[in-house]
């Protein structure tokens, strides 16, 4: 039996990134670690298989990073949401508040079969916007968010707020700054 892996000592902390002030979450010291790659997909896997989901989503970048594992660890299909322009077929869009302006998401309107239970997945859930965003393009495609599911979690910035009713799950989180 391996010994469990401290995932929070497997993300990079980098002071004053991208501003001072912020303390950056970087994950990618944690998938350069085998170990700890797998421990967090077989954790995000562990709190999403009672939930039964047909498919994963995950937003572009950085929810492509763990969504392929952890949907093929679920044996289930993962899609992509992506910018404006970027995906070839028809699709559907949700906007999304940023810290100064607004974002939008695109999904393929045939990436998400009507009643699909679907497990929303980033790497971090801050604000809640982009999540939110990932909830709406489900919904707008005729599934059903089955919960959302995070590597980490920045707790004092109240992004589970923005995701009610839903249930919101991190394996790290961050209570302060």
């Amino acid at each position: 039996m391996t010994a469990p892996v401290d995932l929070r000592s497997a993300i990079r902390e980098i002071p004053d990134f991208p501003k001072p002030g912020i303390g950056f979450k970087d994950v990618t010291t944690l998938l350069a670690d085998p170990l700890a790659l797998d421990a967090a997909v077989r954790g995000l896997a562990d709190y999403a298989r009672p939930l039964r989901p047909d498919v994963v989503i995950g937003a572009e970048a950085r929810g492509f990073l763990l969504g392929p594992a952890l949907a093929r660890e679920l044996g289930c299909g993962f899609v992509l949401a992506r910018k404006p322009g970027k995906l070839p077929h028809t699709t559907v869009r949700a906007e999304y508040l940023l810290e100064y302006g607004t974002d939008v998401l695109e999904l393929h309107t045939d990436a998400v079969a009507h009643g699909a239970r679907v497990l929303v997945h980033d790497d971090l859930l801050a604000t809640g916007g982009t999540a939110a965003a990932l909830c709406s393009l489900v919904e707008q495609s005729g599934g059903t968010v089955a919960g959302c599911a995070f590597l980490i979690e920045l707790a004092f910035l109240d992004g589970r707020s923005a995701l009610r009713p839903h249930d919101v799950h991190a394996l790290v989180p961050y209570e302060s700054e």
